[in-house]
């Protein structure tokens, strides 16, 4: 198997790693980006052409006109979760087999959303700013988690550990997802305008669709309870961000985080992270070794699976995996 690797250096370091690199170099021969940049659509037709197999990052597109250029591609496998930057309808026509990491993130993304909110609640972040200005931070009243109400928008695997470890700090835990019957005990299932209403925080873990988009806009913020808090952990264009800054110029939100937005590689914009009554990070939710490990770990064992002549995990087309069957790597 001829296999590229699609991290740029730095990418590389945090987000595949040698051991998994060398685990990955029993099945074949891996090109790597030794660029520093992320591969646009004619930089990853002249790095794949001739590959079998792709391990794209998640910053790396692979699209339409890409795939159309690539006849010997078999399968793409993106090293996260997020697969909407991948061709998947194309990359099935063409008989390319896409795959998905799963959420190995899902303790350390929800880690950061309970120290968001511990900050939040206690002005952590304005206080250490203020202090390192020169100047005397603003005394106020914090929010104790315990015996607050935890409002969680999308109860998947961060959404569910999440709930666990806010009901070890005493929260009460509100729960939306149209698509899930949730059983889980003490997890009280909500229609979305409950949620907001009744919630000192609300956690956007809700999924990058058409149905999603601007999930969160004006109507949404207003209906949320006064002097609450939000944080999205999720993907940028669920929240309207506009009407997310006015709801906090306005003192409707007492403040909000974020760990993505619209700017480069769904970090939060500057405009808003500038903020002093916002908690933000780089988009490193997933960003733990744990976490990394996990993904590019999981990428190695569906490569290993397809040499081994059988579907991988985290197959997304497997019905249409044709290229990977004409070849006889795959069996009917």
């Amino acid at each position: 198997m001829k296999i590229l690797l699609t991290h740029a250096n730095g990418a590389f370091e945090r987000y595949y790693g040698a051991a998994p690199l060398a685990e990955l170099e029993k099945f074949g021969v891996v090109h790597r980006n030794l660029s520093d940049a992320v591969m646009d659509d004619r930089a990853l037709v002249d790095a794949a052409r001739g590959c079998d197999l792709i391990i794209a990052d998640r910053a790396t597109p692979v699209s339409e006109a890409a795939l159309a250029e690539l006849p010997d591609l078999l399968a793409v496998h993106r090293c996260a979760v997020d697969i909407s930057t991948i061709a998947v309808p194309a990359a099935s026509r063409h008989g390319v087999l896409v795959t998905r990491a799963s959420a190995g993130f899902a303790d350390a993304a929800a880690e950061l959303a309970i120290g968001m909110m511990i900050d939040l609640g206690r002005g952590i972040s304005a206080a250490t700013g203020a202090y390192r200005a020169g100047a005397q931070p603003r005394i106020r009243m914090g929010t104790q988690l315990r015996g607050a109400t935890l409002g969680i928008v999308g109860y998947g695997a961060i959404g569910r550990r999440l709930a666990k470890l806010a009901q070890g700090f005493g929260l009460a835990v509100l729960a939306h997802d149209p698509f899930l019957t949730i059983g889980d005990p003490g997890i009280e299932q909500v229609a979305f305008g409950a949620l907001l209403g009744r919630s000192d925080f609300v956690v956007c873990l809700a999924p990058a669709t058409p149905e999603t988009h601007h999930l969160f806009n004006a109507a949404a913020f207003a209906a949320m309870r006064p002097g609450s808090f939000f944080l999205n952990l999720a993907r940028s264009s669920i929240v309207d961000e506009a009407a997310l800054t006015a709801a906090l110029a306005s003192g409707a939100l007492t403040g909000a985080a974020v760990d993505v937005g619209p700017a480069r590689d769904e970090m939060p914009s500057l405009a808003l992270a500038a903020r002093p009554d916002v908690v933000a990070t780089p988009h490193i939710g997933g960003l733990t070794p744990q976490a990394v490990q996990h993904q590019s770990h999981e990428t190695v064992r569906q490569v290993a699976a397809l040499v081994a002549g059988r579907m991988p995990e985290g197959a997304v087309n497997p019905d249409c995996a044709a290229r990977l069957y004409a070849r006889g790597i795959l069996r009917r």
